[in-house]
């Protein structure tokens, strides 16, 4: 069935157990982020026997896909006020930064008869979510012990995602610190010291990683094989996991600038195009609807993408060896946003292949 997305998921497996096996030689649990694939509880089986510690992801609706699998649940984007009760009853560990919905937490939870977990989230500079005041943080310890229902298990932060703010052992350390305030405060030490995400494998790869950060949550890690900082394959792990598989559903000899008035797309932008001369273009029959703007990489390496609409992919197909044809497929590996986005489409087939090709 077409289009597809074909998902190896004992490559998954074995990346999940190679992570962890690098992890733990640092004493570092591992939280596997599911949200790359919507929670999709059949990879998310494959990875947690892998060893991962955790399931972790930023939506309810993929933790209660989830809910058979015997791992601990985190909620990674800061609770809403309006879902409270629902994390509670689905998570059993959420990252927050405000004072209001750790209270509105502690009321579900007493109402729940439960005790529910949290990690308070620090800002060190990329100005997503967090805490940035240390007076702000101390305040929030003080109140937070007076919670009978919230268990204040750990402190982390996010990096890289919204202001490409590399984790480094420095700014590493100032959440080592900040970790050091809060236990003298409670009077006890903390169970987790979650440093970050793929962004900060590097560290774990350069043997540099501080040895208090006990707790990481991976991604792209896992899923591609490679680190977020730099971009880099991660040494004996699978980048091919996730691959885009689609048909042909025209080719044609055509020339490569648009004739006529250049106006917008139906997306708004107006569009350039370099003058190469006739070309063998091809259409695919996906698109924008499916993978968003987001980068993919030809297998065939003499093809070109060329750019797309909602519903079609258009491909430079002139300098390719293999002579394609109407109805042939062609094969694409992809980027973290491209597999989210895959992922994300009703309209792509998830296929499972269960064996190391």
């Amino acid at each position: 069935m077409n289009p597809r997305i074909d998902i190896n998921l004992a490559k998954l497996k074995y990346n999940s157990n190679l992570i962890v096996e690098k992890a733990n030689r640092f004493s570092i649990d591992v939280a596997a982020v599911t949200k790359g694939f919507c929670g999709n509880p059949v990879i998310a089986e494959a990875i947690a026997e892998g060893g991962v510690k955790y399931l972790a992801d930023s939506r309810l609706e993929n933790l209660l896909k989830m809910q058979h699998i015997k791992l601990e649940k985190i909620l990674l984007r800061l609770p809403m006020l309006s879902q409270v009760k629902e994390v509670v009853k689905y998570a059993d560990i959420s990252l927050n930064s405000e004072l209001e919905t750790i209270v509105a937490l502690n009321e579900a939870a007493k109402e729940q008869n439960k005790t529910h977990k949290i990690i308070l989230m620090l800002d060190l500079g990329d100005l997503r979510e967090g805490i940035f005041d240390e007076k702000e943080l101390d305040a929030v310890i003080k109140y937070l012990l007076k919670l009978n229902n919230i268990d204040l298990v750990g402190i982390g932060t996010n990096l890289t995602c919204f202001g490409g703010v590399i984790p480094t052992k420095e700014n590493l350390g100032e959440l080592i610190n900040s970790a050091k305030r809060v236990e003298e405060t409670m009077g006890k030490p903390l169970d987790i010291i979650s440093g970050g995400n793929s962004s900060s494998f590097y560290l774990i790869n350069n043997s540099e990683i501080p040895p208090e950060v006990n707790h990481l949550r991976f991604g792209e890690a896992i899923l591609l094989g490679t680190e977020s900082t730099y971009g880099r394959d991660i040494p004996e792990a699978y980048q091919d996991t996730f691959k885009l598989v689609a048909e042909i559903i025209e080719i044609k000899t055509k020339p490569s600038v648009p004739i006529g008035e250049i106006g917008r797309d139906a997306f708004g932008n107006v569009p350039t195009f370099e003058d190469k001369g006739l070309m063998k273009r091809a259409i695919l029959a996906v698109g924008k609807q499916d993978i968003s703007t987001h980068t993919i990489i030809p297998c065939d390496k003499e093809a070109e993408v060329l750019g797309g609409s909602s519903d079609h992919l258009l491909m430079d197909l002139t300098h390719c060896k293999k002579d394609y044809r109407v109805g042939d497929e062609m094969i694409f590996n992809l980027t973290y946003g491209s597999m989210l986005a895959l992922m994300t489409s009703e309209y792509v087939h998830k296929n499972y292949i269960n064996s190391i090709e």
